[in-house]
């Protein structure tokens, strides 16, 4: 029998396992899709991205299944319900962080620019393709999207939890070498 070998990271945890073969590093290119992993990774800042996946069918359900026209027009009493829902990470600052990117992105699309496009604009609509062992190509282009992001009001949009979100909707193809998604 032949062995599947896979990132390290995703080696153990048969959530993080199927993860990683089914989502992690496939271009993704819906709107909203790329706007909730980008919100669900600034959720994870200080936490290993595992607490995250183990409740992102809480997140999607108590943030009305990230739809940003929804998200962009929560309210203070939404605010105190999030902080109240044990099923979701409790931080006000990335709640509050999360309606802010929804009115971002709202706000963008209402002015005709497809967060889609803008996304992919770092990198010409292509896939960047990381070496396979030292992830600088991805760490590079990180910084530059955080700047903007910043610049545009978003937070919790630091240049690791970008370079994280980069790799997970496949912009960047950062799977390691020997890995059998690296090339799919």
């Amino acid at each position: 029998m032949t062995s599947v070998h896979r990132c390290r990271w995703a080696e153990n945890d048969p959530l993080e396992r199927d993860y990683h073969d089914s989502e992690w590093g496939v271009p993704q290119r819906d709107p909203r899709a790329l706007w909730e992993c980008l919100m669900l990774e600034g959720f994870q800042a200080g936490l290993a991205w595992i607490t995250v996946l183990r409740k992102r069918e809480n997140f999607r359900a108590a943030f009305a299944g990230f739809d940003p026209a929804i998200v962009a027009r929560f309210t203070e009493a939404d605010i105190t319900r999030l902080l109240a829902d044990a099923g979701i990470i409790r931080s006000r600052a990335k709640i509050e962080a999360t309606i802010k990117g929804a009115q971002i992105f709202c706000d963008m699309e209402s002015r005709g620019e497809s967060f889609t496009d803008f996304c992919w604009s770092f990198t010409g609509g292509t896939v960047l393709r990381g070496d396979g062992t030292t992830q600088k190509a991805s760490a590079e282009l990180a910084e530059r999207i955080s700047k903007e992001l910043k610049r545009r009001g978003f937070k919790f949009v630091g240049p690791t939890i970008v370079q994280a979100w980069l790799q997970a909707v496949g912009i960047v193809n950062d799977h390691s070498l020997g890995c059998f998604r690296r090339d799919a």
